[in-house]
């Protein structure tokens, strides 16, 4: 089962990305903030980093980067508001897909089952 690790400061929106990943088959470890999601990258294997860009104390371009150290076979996606942030974030991790919010649920699932180069079975 694919595991990801889920950094989004907004409860409403992380409970919201949470439980659509997890309905659509994924392994979902839910965090608040960068700072928080360090420690889960350190001891615990993930496939894939969901991370917001614009959170306190560590952005997720920050948290991206020392996840590329500490686990470089996790791969990244951001989520963002910011067109602005957008722009920074594919500069300094072209690796990185980013979405912009809104989007739609159905478009997470696609870029997740993208990514890891799953059949499209959009069950959200």
């Amino acid at each position: 089962m694919i595991r990801i690790l889920l950094a989004e400061d907004e409860a409403a929106m992380r409970t919201y990305l949470a439980r659509a990943l997890e309905n659509a088959g994924y392994d979902v470890v839910a965090v608040d903030r960068g700072t928080a999601a360090l420690p889960y990258l350190e001891r615990e294997h993930f496939d894939l980093l969901l991370s917001d860009i614009v959170m306190p104390e560590m952005d997720g371009i920050e948290l991206a980067q020392r996840c590329a150290e500490i686990s470089p076979d996790t791969k990244v996606i951001f989520i963002t508001g910011f067109a602005a942030v957008t722009l920074k974030a594919s500069r300094e991790a072209p690796q990185a897909k980013v979405l912009s919010k809104p989007f739609h649920l159905r478009d997470l699932v696609a870029e997740v089952q993208r990514v890891f180069g799953q059949p499209s079975q959009i069950s959200v």
